[in-house]
């Protein structure tokens, strides 16, 4: 019954009313121009371009003296000067409804996955949603266990909270992401691939994601050979998705891959209006969007669930400071650096312990944890001072006791941090295995010494090879 009402609703809204039409004046590259519409068009409004090989969805972007400038959602392969342009009311939204859970649409909420038509909810939603007010939400909740050990050790993720994933590529990002859409602990997972490759789709889905992933998310995905303007859309839409569950009162995880192909879809869309290029290429409008989309995330109104997000940032040379890498970095609540290094290394997830950052520690952890986490990176950062000169054979073992322990740490968290991406930990089980590293280099905690009944078995954190360049212990 549910199904036939949402048809029926369906239905009603495609009878149109008052249709107003225009006709199409020039095409120039990606950009159409419009006349005989006057104030009818105005920015972001959709419109049919009906040629002679079917009607073609676009949406307005500029408007000058010559009439409104419209971008395809496909191609405009068969259109022609003099063809019709129709109005469209209101076309930009989209009803969820929980039966989208473990469906695959595009950026226009259509169905992908060949499971037949996609059920409607009764609420529209506008993909182009303003962010909350920032004194209407609650604060960021509590931590969110995320069952990867590096994450929840040294960047920990809270409830509502805004996270960068920042590598170059092959070095690991969709993994991590997978990983979090398997085993973090939230309600719901939406996830939002845009401008991903083709071939990579099922991949992810099936054996990446896995059946039961797939049962508690919804995935919009738009693949690289599709218009700018249908891979900026999935983002937005995988946003609205996302504002819909976190309303009803889920715990929702947004997992958008990547923002930085949101980004150059932007570009090519300012471009293709008439926008001169500011920063490296970008017109000025990438960087009026980009806080548009992630500020929409975040902690919800009392009552309502908390969208906690994670976007995934290509770094174009490792150069982490390219205007796309920076302004997001300057947005969201901290970030994961992936580094091809540690990757070279057999080290996955890849994480840079020292360079990667949450701005919700401390109060995301407790004392001890937070206690422990220091020790580590006093003992991380000593190591990396040093690490140079140990790999060249420049420095004796036993010149500097604080040195050696932080060689034997370092060494030994190798191994510990290294996770498959079927494996899964809990915090606690986490703290307790960063516990026994310490101790077992020799590092005090809270001014204690090394124990080695407290200590405990460590044989499984020195079995395999270690990374080039390391030591085996004496």
């Amino acid at each position: 019954m549910q199904t036939l009402f949402s048809d029926l609703s369906q239905a009603v809204r495609e009878v149109g009313g008052t249709r107003i039409a225009g006709q199409v004046r020039a095409i120039s590259g990606l950009t159409l121009t419009v006349e005989g519409l006057g104030r009818a068009l105005g920015i972001g409004q959709r419109c049919l371009v009906h040629g002679r090989n079917g009607p073609v969805l676009a949406e307005v972007v500029g408007l000058d003296d010559e009439g409104a400038h419209v971008l395809p959602f496909g191609v405009w392969r068969g259109i022609a000067a003099g063809d019709a342009v129709e109005v469209l009311e209101g076309d930009d939204l989209v009803r969820p409804t929980e039966a989208w859970l473990g469906r695959v649409i595009d950026g226009l909420a259509r169905p992908l996955d060949g499971r037949g038509r996609l059920p409607q909810g009764g609420v529209p939603r506008s993909v182009h949603a303003d962010p909350p007010n920032a004194f209407d939400r609650r604060r960021v909740g509590p931590r969110m266990d995320t069952g990867i050990k590096a994450v929840d050790i040294f960047t920990p993720i809270c409830r509502g909270q805004r996270m960068g994933v920042f590598a170059g590529s092959g070095v690991g990002k969709s993994t991590l992401m997978a990983m979090l859409a398997r085993q973090a602990d939230a309600d719901v997972i939406v996830i939002g691939l845009v401008g991903e490759r083709g071939r990579e789709v099922q991949d992810f889905v099936q054996k990446d994601l896995g059946p039961d992933g797939l049962a508690r998310s919804v995935l919009v995905v738009s693949t690289g050979d599709e218009p700018p303007l249908m891979r900026r859309q999935a983002a937005w839409t995988a946003t609205a998705v996302a504002e819909h569950f976190r309303d009803a009162g889920f715990q929702v995880l947004l997992l958008i891959d990547s923002v930085t192909r949101f980004a150059m879809a932007q570009r090519e869309i300012g471009l293709a209006a008439g926008e001169p290029p500011a920063q490296r290429g970008f017109p000025p409008t990438t960087f009026a969007e980009l806080p548009q989309l992630l500020e929409r995330a975040g902690p919800g109104r009392d009552g309502q669930g908390d969208i906690t997000a994670i976007y995934t940032v290509l770094v174009e040379g490792e150069d982490m400071n390219d205007p796309v890498a920076d302004s997001v970095r300057g947005i969201l609540d901290g970030h994961v650096i992936l580094d091809r290094t540690i990757a070279e290394r057999g080290r996955y997830p890849a994480i840079d312990l020292l360079r990667s950052i949450s701005r919700m520690l401390p109060e995301c952890h407790g004392p001890e944890e937070n206690a422990l986490l220091r020790e580590m990176r006093l003992g991380l950062a000593r190591f990396e001072d040093m690490e140079d000169l140990i790999r060249l054979g420049a420095y004796k073992e036993g010149s500097d006791p604080e040195v050696d322990r932080a060689t034997r740490l370092a060494e030994r968290l190798h191994r510990f941090l290294t996770q498959s991406r079927e494996e899964a930990t809990t915090t606690e089980d986490a703290f307790a295995g960063v516990k026994r590293l310490l101790l077992e280099a020799g590092i005090e905690i809270d001014g204690k010494g090394p124990d080695a009944e407290a200590a405990g078995p460590v044989a499984a954190l020195s079995e395999g090879p270690l990374p080039p360049g390391f030591r085996q212990p004496g």
